[in-house]
């Protein structure tokens, strides 16, 4: 069965717990990245197209946000 009648492939960061707690999942397609709570799984998606995401994702990775670990705004 081929992977996209399978569905996305969801992963949360290395960084997460796997508690279940405030993390969110991500998925990655040829031209999109796919972004999920992970608490409602069948809940909405928000959908990226891939030129924004790599740079959103170095900004998380270099802090920019300036949101301290394990605090939200």
């Amino acid at each position: 069965m081929s992977s996209e009648l399978d569905g996305p492939a969801w992963f949360t960061s290395s960084y997460s717990n796997g508690a279940g707690g405030e993390c969110v999942e991500c998925a990655l397609s040829d031209d999109h990245a796919l972004v999920r709570d992970s608490k409602t799984a069948r809940g909405p998606v928000v959908t990226f197209t891939r030129g924004p995401w790599q740079p959103f994702i170095r900004a998380v990775g270099r802090d920019q946000f300036g949101i301290p670990a394990g605090r939200s705004r």
